[in-house]
């Protein structure tokens, strides 16, 4: 039997990346999953490839290769109706839900004064307000049961320190932790445990080279980004033991923490 057998997690952003390893990895504990994602572009400013539907039905496939059930659909975090409508019929066929891993995020670049009101927006909806929307879709149904939970919100080193280039996101990376510290302290009684995953860079193909330029062109902040330990990256995989390890009951005891999957780099 797997640490989540008779679980039943929803992830928001699983078509690739991150949410798909988590999916996979919650499905091989033994849980049942509720994903959605955009599967499109969310911003003009996303320079990146963006999630196709072809990839979240492949999610559904591992997650299903795994012996588990999938309930996959396309839906956007900004989009209230839409999250409460997917909890309503995964725990329609799965009979509950137990875990909420908000994922969903974007990612662009630019200097704090550049940054259109359009850029600044859209990446605060989607990484700071559709957290909120995720919560709000789904603590009911975690209360309403009577049985606790795990609440597990994808933040970043970011968001625990100010990496230039990168206003906006870290405000919403930033603002995460805020949220889930007191949600943290809200439900506690109810038993739900809320905690924010800080990675450092993570092999998911979110970037456009933009970051580079910057870089190049004010080298003096380069150090900001790196790490102590000998790697350049983390796999989507190391993310989603973190996030199996917090829905588990071996996380039974940690609410309202700031987990580190950041090769170093907060030490400096």
């Amino acid at each position: 039997m797997g640490r989540l057998t008779g679980k039943v997690a929803f992830i928001t952003g699983a078509a690739r990346g991150q949410g798909r390893a988590e999916a996979v990895r919650l499905a091989a504990e033994g849980a049942d999953i509720i994903a959605i994602d955009i599967a499109g572009n969310p911003s003009a400013y996303v320079k990146y490839p963006e999630a196709t539907q072809d990839e979240l039905d492949e999610t559904a496939k591992l997650v299903e290769e795994q012996g588990r059930g999938a309930l996959v659909r396309q839906a956007d975090v900004r989009d209230l109706a839409a999250l409460e409508a997917v909890v309503r019929d995964g725990v329609a066929r799965f009979g509950r839900l137990d875990i909420v891993v908000a994922n969903a995020g974007i990612v662009n670049y630019g200097r704090t004064w550049e940054i259109t009101e359009e850029q600044w927006q859209d990446l605060i909806d989607i990484n700071l307000t559709g957290v909120w929307k995720t919560v709000k879709a789904t603590v009911p149904t975690l209360i309403e049961q009577g049985q606790g939970g795990s609440i597990i919100i994808t933040s970043s080193v970011a968001g625990l320190k100010g990496l230039p280039f990168l206003a906006h996101y870290a405000s919403s990376k930033h603002g995460v932790v805020g949220l889930a510290k007191t949600l943290a302290n809200e439900l506690g009684e109810h038993d739900i445990r809320v905690n924010t995953v800080h990675p450092h860079g993570v092999r998911t193909g979110m970037t456009d080279g933009s970051m580079q330029e910057y870089l190049e062109q004010s080298p003096l902040l380069g150090p900001l980004y790196m790490g102590t330990l000998p790697y350049q990256v983390v796999e989507p995989e190391d993310i989603a033991n973190m996030v199996a390890f917090l829905a588990s009951d071996e996380g039974k005891y940690i609410t309202g923490a700031q987990m580190r999957v950041d090769l170093g780099a907060l030490n400096r």
